[in-house]
């Protein structure tokens, strides 16, 4: 791993669900050597999905896959100094516990630093603590609904309605990772740690507004919000003779390489057509030609048509398509990784490339399997590590039973 761009860092990933164990995940993928700080139950998303009653559901397995995990009891005594000794060496710290529950377990800011001044903590919140729901708990549906991604999904007079994916929590994920390698480069420069807070509403609130605040960009606004290519009522998959395509044409070359495609060159001169602005404003029609003409061929001969004309196109996979798509395939995407409790899974590999081969994706841990690995690194002594676990203050793979 010495080759990795995170090499070297230690993160204790104190976070549950799907938003920071995401965030620890790429920092894993990217290097980090994370361990994973469990309650003696586990993180709750070990069960969903479980069928092998290891405590490795799929969802659990992707979101913290090449972490370490190591159980204790926070809320005993005993173990602030486990914590306080794990965060010595830290160099990351992530949680996503709420601020009241944060300062019972000394997971505060002022707490940490007193132990060690050069850690970064990233916390992850539902609502940034100086507005008036800086308290309140936050779920990817409660954070999809205020950020305007519900109403935006809503058809013309429609009701609202969420994407199909926890797509605030592994947004706000990524936000965490791209945060925290930020405040660890600002430590390279001046030796000080971090406090950075990664809050879901505002973090969701900023993706959405990039491309849909329109007229509301100015003060007072000079429109209405929203973009109005994705939201035609034509935007979607096309049919085809024989079934679906998706294609996307948005230069200029794209519409006038179409147009000749149809035997129409002449609409590239149309003035509702001949430029960007002209066609968003009438993006309607547009798309509404663009779906008429589709089903007059089979989608392989529209792919091949595009493929000469170099215009955006792509199948409609399914998430089961994925496993046999031949990009994914000639690239070694999934890899087949033997996952304890469990037995072969298929993993995806590192999706960024950084210009060297990328390591093979490593399994999930049982709840509990580095507990006394980490503590040992931590120079707990072995004596003192078995009077936690006999104290039921930490837990190893042995003594735990698994979450169902």
């Amino acid at each position: 791993m010495s080759g990795e761009l995170l090499a070297g860092v230690r993160v204790l990933d104190l976070s549950t669900v799907f938003m920071g164990p995401y965030a620890a995940q790429v920092l894993a993928e990217w290097g980090a050597d994370v361990v994973k700080v469990e309650s003696l139950r586990g993180d709750q998303v070990r069960g969903v999905g479980d069928t092998s009653g290891a405590g490795a559901g799929p969802i659990f397995v992707n979101a913290n896959r090449g972490k370490r995990s190591l159980a204790v009891d926070l809320k005993s005594d005993d173990a602030r100094d486990v914590l306080h000794a794990l965060v010595r060496d830290a160099d990351v710290l992530l949680h996503n516990i709420r601020p009241p529950a944060a300062a019972r377990l000394g997971l505060t800011w002022d707490d940490l630093r007193e132990v060690n001044p050069a850690l970064v903590l990233c916390a992850f919140r539902g609502y940034g603590r100086h507005g008036p729901h800086a308290d309140r708990p936050a779920y990817d549906d409660v954070i999809q609904a205020a950020s305007g991604i519900a109403d935006a999904q809503a058809a013309a007079g429609g009701e609202p309605e969420y994407w199909r994916s926890a797509a605030s929590d592994k947004v706000m994920g990524l936000y965490g990772a791209a945060a925290t390698c930020a405040a660890l480069r600002a430590r390279e420069i001046d030796g000080a740690g971090r406090s950075v807070e990664v809050p879901m509403f505002e973090g969701m609130a900023s993706f959405m507004l990039l491309d849909r605040q329109g007229g509301w960009l100015t003060d007072p606004p000079s429109g209405p919000t929203g973009y109005p290519r994705t939201d035609s009522a034509h935007r979607r998959p096309y049919a085809t003779a024989d079934g679906h395509l998706a294609v996307m044409m948005y230069a200029d070359k794209h519409w006038i390489a179409f147009f000749d495609l149809v035997g129409r060159p002449e609409l590239a001169d149309d003035p509702r057509f001949h430029d960007i602005g002209a066609r968003t404003t009438h993006i309607d029609e547009l798309y509404a030609l663009l779906a008429e003409e589709m089903v007059h061929r089979t989608s392989a001969e529209w792919s091949a048509a595009f493929e000469r004309a170099d215009i955006p196109h792509g199948p409609v996979n399914s998430i089961e398509d994925l496993f046999a798509d031949p990009q994914l395939v000639a690239t070694d995407f999934f890899q087949t990784v033997d996952q304890p409790g469990v037995g072969p899974v298929r993993l995806a590999r590192r999706p960024i490339d950084f210009g060297t081969p990328p390591p093979p994706p490593r399994p999930a841990p049982l709840l509990g399997q580095h507990s006394r690995e980490v503590l040992a690194e931590a120079g707990i002594a072995d004596e003192d590590v078995q009077r936690l676990v006999d104290a039921g203050v930490l837990g190893t793979t042995d003594e735990i039973t698994r979450p169902g």
